[in-house]
């Protein structure tokens, strides 16, 4: 889709998108498949150097140990709005790729894929504000307005983009990160060269899906959590190690991948002072975009995957997704559940680098 760049991106060479992810009514992958499509992948692209462009950013530390296949990831700070921010990065040329994680997660989410694509892009994968180890301001500062809202994820976005990536980007998101990938595409349409939702959030419990007669009780329920004792008692009955691991192997097809390293990722960030309140606040969040309302209006380019298996976002529902334009494919992945990114990286991987090099 041709469009005029407001950072003149280099050319890519031309790349047959496999066949096997171009039907749009649920193309299914293997690992077999998987294993060919990498090998055609990284013989038959030309890239261009890129520079990183580092923004203003400062060094806090590096936290994972480069392997003789995998580049070493950074661990980085970008200040935004006098917030820190925390985001993760690997590799020094090719495409820019941003990644977003889902609810109550964060860029170590993207622990199996950033060092993996650093190997033949510039990839980042970025802790939203309230998450991970970003900032987490009150939401009580900002006098009754709402900030832990898709438009905000969305601004947050765009702004990495332009002052720490220096360039278009792809959008690679997970979950409620595929609303702010979608927010962030229709604000600043310049900026995303192409969008890969992977069980994007449906938002079943969002305002417009409830019936009307039980909306009263659901603002009500609402206010018992954000302004009563009741909400901080939930939290800290989830906020355990146990808990978390149960979560997880509820979303997770293959509860092997809930690991013990899986289980702290998640789980101490979300110890740090003010989570708590950040939790609150977006588990009452039910305005908002829905997916169906942002779809229509992106100009970019679309990739979907579903991991069949995902209790939570049910596959039948996403399916409709398929039918706005800007979607080109619609991918099963088999035997996944919620989180393919962390849970089936090697099919997961080569979808991302296939999708990038179409475009």
């Amino acid at each position: 889709m041709a469009k005029t760049s407001i950072f003149a991106a280099p050319p890519f060479t031309n790349f047959e998108y496999p066949s096997m992810f171009r039907v749009k009514n649920s193309s299914i992958i293997s690992f077999t498949e998987t294993n060919f499509l990498r090998q055609s992948i990284s013989t038959g692209i030309v890239r261009t150097p890129t520079p990183r462009g580092i923004g203003f950013v400062s060094c806090s530390s590096v936290t994972d140990e480069a392997s003789s296949e995998e580049l070493q990831v950074r661990t980085l700070t970008w200040k935004w709005k006098g917030y820190s921010i925390r985001y993760q990065c690997a590799g020094t040329s090719g495409p820019a790729l941003v990644l977003v994680h889902g609810f109550g997660a964060n860029s170590d989410h993207w622990r199996k894929n950033t060092p993996i694509l650093g190997k033949t892009h510039r990839v980042y994968s970025i802790d939203l504000i309230g998450y991970g180890y970003s900032d987490k301001p009150n939401p009580r500062e900002f006098g009754g307005e709402p900030f832990y809202t898709f438009e905000t994820w969305g601004e947050q976005l765009n702004e990495f983009c332009l002052d720490v990536v220096k360039d278009e980007a792809f959008f690679i998101c997970n979950s409620i990160g595929g609303l702010v990938g979608l927010q962030a595409a229709v604000s600043k349409p310049e900026i995303c060269r192409g969008l890969m939702l992977i069980n994007i959030s449906l938002r079943m419990l969002h305002i417009k899906k409830q019936p009307f007669i039980g909306r009263p009780f659901i603002k009500s329920f609402q206010n018992l959590l954000r302004n009563t004792p009741v909400g901080k008692l939930f939290f800290k009955s989830i906020a355990k190690p146990e808990t978390v691991k149960s979560i997880l192997c509820q979303c997770y097809h293959d509860s092997s991948q809930v690991t013990d390293e899986l289980v702290e990722a998640i789980l101490r960030p979300g110890l740090e002072p003010g989570a708590v309140d950040v939790f609150l606040e977006f588990i009452c969040y039910s305005g908002g975009p829905l997916p169906e309302d942002l779809l229509p209006l992106v100009k970019c380019p679309v990739l979907i995957a579903w991991g069949e298996k995902d209790p939570w976002e049910p596959i039948e529902l996403g399916r409709a997704y398929s039918n706005f334009e800007a979607v080109e494919d619609f991918v099963v992945l088999p035997d996944a559940g919620h989180c393919p990114q962390d849970e089936k990286p090697e099919m997961v991987n080569p979808l991302i680098e296939s999708f990038v090099a179409r475009h």
